[in-house]
């Protein structure tokens, strides 16, 4: 390796071998996402209850810190509503939403959950990435879109009401209903109705004007920004913060974050480790099913080893530079895919450029109406409330359609922990059930080949005194006395049948509890005449039966197929033998 390598060598291999035509995408999508994430970030911070220069503080040091570790060219990492609502719902309880306990417990929850996404790196758990059912994902993501807009409402009407639980949210806002702001009800509704318009209609409509697609989708998402602007002029203007009471963001710290080191003391780790795992589960999907999409559609692909250490640094840089959970954002991961980045180099100018606006522009939010950020939040999550996948589920298989319900209505009703909960438990007990009932078949000979189906589905040809038996699972505890059970039943059945053949084809595994079952099995059917012969078993799953006592005692009845076991029966049957 040359010097000048091996001075390079701890750069990310993107800006070791970064190329100039790149340059002008990376810098166009920097800029064109630090605006448009500027009204996101303040609002996700609103929505989890904390100061909203935190949310600016998110989208500079973190970002960086995964550029410069992750493995995707086009993630956009930042505040995100669904690691807002969660950090909301892990700290509500804990203390006073916007007090100084409370933005600690913030930053030290980033902090835990740098610290597993770390963990989990070093471990190499980036199969942990599909330990969370597309059913169960869904149903969190729809449930906590409700419970995300459903919050907001008291912002756009302009009133109090409890967040304790959902059911007393509803009830609070209807009471609090007559004691809506006028002006604050008609800057948030109006402000719905721009965006939802401006989402549905509005490129299409610049498109009719002459306007390429590209540049089209990109003005259409400019409406927030234009919206935010326009509504913040309003209220400066006429001083409606005091005039009318129109809650504002009011006074932003100038300047860049602090650095600060924080460490969360005993209690907190306590009462933070579980939000915390459940965080970083849900960002790691969330982010790896980003950046997966993405890379496709440039025949990229990202690693999820690395993607742990990206979050992770991510995190953590965020717990010092005052800021809470972050991870990969769907919508300003579309927005930086469609402005033409491609490298972490566009994240790094969008930090560079929210620096800038932090440090010079901070004074520009105090007038931005919170009515306002709380429609630009139910309008971006209402897209979120997955009735696709539920539709498809339902037709498919109503058992994941329940687990998507179970978690929706878990995370509205008890919350987002206990939903997220629920749906894992169903989904792994669905698991359990279904591997504890198998698709066991009788199976006969296709006629004229060697292949072997199912009696009840295709005319196949038999051997009178042989039973063959395919299971379509692997055999352990759950299900060895269903499978015992089936076959007793089938030799009971038949009192002419000779030789029981258990075709393993779908077994990938056999534990401890099987293999007893097999071995006490083959004992009790040798004592009534009857021969258990196994075929078509795995390598694996041989290499650890051969020496075992089963194993021995089945020496020369374990067939490579169930065609050599039907011959074997056959000639041993037109020869006169025993059978």
């Amino acid at each position: 390796m040359s010097p000048d390598r091996t001075r390079l060598a701890w750069l990310p291999q993107w800006l070791r071998h970064y190329q100039r035509a790149w340059l002008g995408g990376d810098v166009s999508a920097g800029l064109i996402v630090a605006v448009l994430v500027i009204p996101q970030s303040l609002a996700y911070t609103l929505l989890a209850g904390l100061p909203p220069e935190m949310g600016l503080y998110a989208s500079i040091l973190p970002v960086i810190a995964y550029a410069l570790v992750g493995s995707s060219m086009t993630l956009a990492v930042g505040p995100v509503a669904i690691a807002a609502l969660m950090t909301a719902s892990a700290l509500q309880p804990l203390a006073i939403a916007g007090t100084t306990e409370y933005v600690q417990l913030a930053m030290g929850l980033a902090l835990i959950s740098g610290l597993m996404f770390m963990a989990f790196g070093a471990l190499r758990l980036g199969w942990l990435a599909y330990f969370l059912s597309q059913p169960v994902v869904s149903g969190f993501v729809s449930g906590s879109a409700l419970v995300i807009a459903l919050g907001q409402l008291r912002h756009v009407l302009g009133v109090s009401a409890p967040s304790s639980s959902t059911w007393a949210m509803v009830e609070g806002l209807w009471r609090a209903l007559p004691q809506s702001n006028p002006t604050t009800l008609a800057l948030g509704g109006g402000s719905m109705l721009v965006l939802v318009l401006a989402r549905r209609y509005l490129a299409a409509a610049l498109r009719r004007l002459g306007l390429g697609t590209t540049t089209a989708d990109l003005l259409a998402r400019m409406a927030p920004i234009a919206t935010v602007a326009a509504s913040t002029v309003l209220v400066a203007a006429g001083h409606w913060d005091v005039a009318r009471q129109v809650a504002v963001v009011g006074s932003v710290p100038a300047g860049l974050p602090a650095l600060a080191w924080v460490w969360p003391d005993a209690r907190a780790w306590s009462q933070l480790w579980l939000p915390a795992l459940l965080i970083t589960l849900v960002a790691f999907v969330g982010s790896v099913s980003v950046a997966q999409s993405f890379a496709l559609q440039r025949q990229q692909r990202i690693a999820p080893n690395r993607e742990l250490w990206g979050l992770g640094a991510a995190n953590v840089v965020a717990a010092f530079s005052g800021a809470y959970p972050v991870h990969g954002g769907l919508s300003r991961s579309v927005i930086n895919f469609a402005a033409g980045a491609q490298t972490p180099l566009a994240s790094i100018i969008t930090a560079g450029f929210m620096a800038l606006i932090v440090f010079f522009f901070a004074h520009l939010f105090y007038y931005l109406p919170l009515a306002v950020l709380a429609a630009s939040i139910i309008v971006a999550v209402a897209s979120l409330v997955d009735v696709e996948t539920l539709k498809a589920s339902w037709v498919y298989d109503k058992a994941d359609a329940f687990s998507l319900l179970a978690t929706a209505g878990g995370v509205v009703v008890l919350g987002v922990e206990a939903g997220i909960l629920m749906g894992v438990a169903l989904s792994l007990g669905v698991l359990v059930w279904r591997s504890s009932h198998p698709h066991m078949a009788v199976v006969g000979r296709m006629p004229g080949t060697e292949h072997y189906r199912n009696v009840e589905r295709y005319a196949v040809q038999t051997v009178p005194g042989l039973i063959a038996l395919r299971v379509d699972e692997s055999l352990f505890f759950a299900n060895a006395t269903a499978i015992e059970e089936r076959i007793e039943a089938l030799v009971q059945a038949d009192p002419k049948v000779r030789r029981v053949l258990l075709v393993c084809s779908a077994v990938n595994q056999i534990d401890a509890t099987a293999l007893g079952m097999l071995t006490g099995l083959e004992q009790s059917l040798a004592a009534r005449g009857v021969q258990l012969d196994l075929a078509e078993i795995k390598g694996p799953v041989m290499d650890r039966l051969k020496n075992t006592t089963l194993g021995q005692r089945l020496h020369g009845r374990l067939f490579r197929s169930a065609h050599d076991a039907f011959l074997a029966f056959e000639n041993q049957t037109d020869s006169g033998g025993r059978t």
